[in-house]
Parts: structure tokens; sequence; C-alpha cells
């Protein structure tokens, strides 16, 4: 499936902590989830052991959410949360 990373995408993962390389393995290797309005949604929690804005977490969790038409794969956007995820 060809991979379409969407400008957006990019900018709300620099926002949030998220690299383009996590991105991709996401997307190659999460856990899909459900998701709302016809989306779809990957998720994949990392080890994180950083600080961030001045708190420490153990582990992000990255979330992208996207789309598909025919063989192309279309991102919408990425959610990153940080904490204790199992």
């Amino acid at each position: 499936m060809l991979l379409q990373i969407d400008p957006h995408t990019l900018l709300r993962a620099e926002e949030r902590g998220a690299s383009l390389d996590e991105i991709e393995d996401v997307l190659k290797t999460g856990v899909e989830e459900d998701a709302k309005e016809g989306r779809q949604k990957k998720s994949k929690v990392y080890d994180y052991n950083q600080e961030r804005n001045g708190k420490f977490y153990d582990k992000k969790k990255i979330d992208v959410i996207f789309v598909t038409q025919g063989k192309k794969l279309i991102t919408v956007t990425v959610y990153v949360f940080y904490g204790k995820f199992e």
C-alpha cells in the first residue's frame, strides 16, 4: 500500500513529539483500534524515559489517524500521549 503523509500530520507530529520514522512504524506495526467518522487508527506504545514540558514520562503512545483510498493510505493527524501504558 502506498503511504501519503499529509503535511498537517507532520505539523502536529512536531508539536506533539512524534517523528516521521515513528509515524511510519506505527502504520506498519501498530495495533488497529476503533476510530470515528469512517477513519482508521493504529497505535503503538514506545519507551520514552525522558522529560517533556518539565515532567518525566516512562512511555509515549502514538495514535495515527488515517483513511484509505484505493491502494493509498493517507494520514489525517497524529496524537501523542505521555504516561504509563500497558
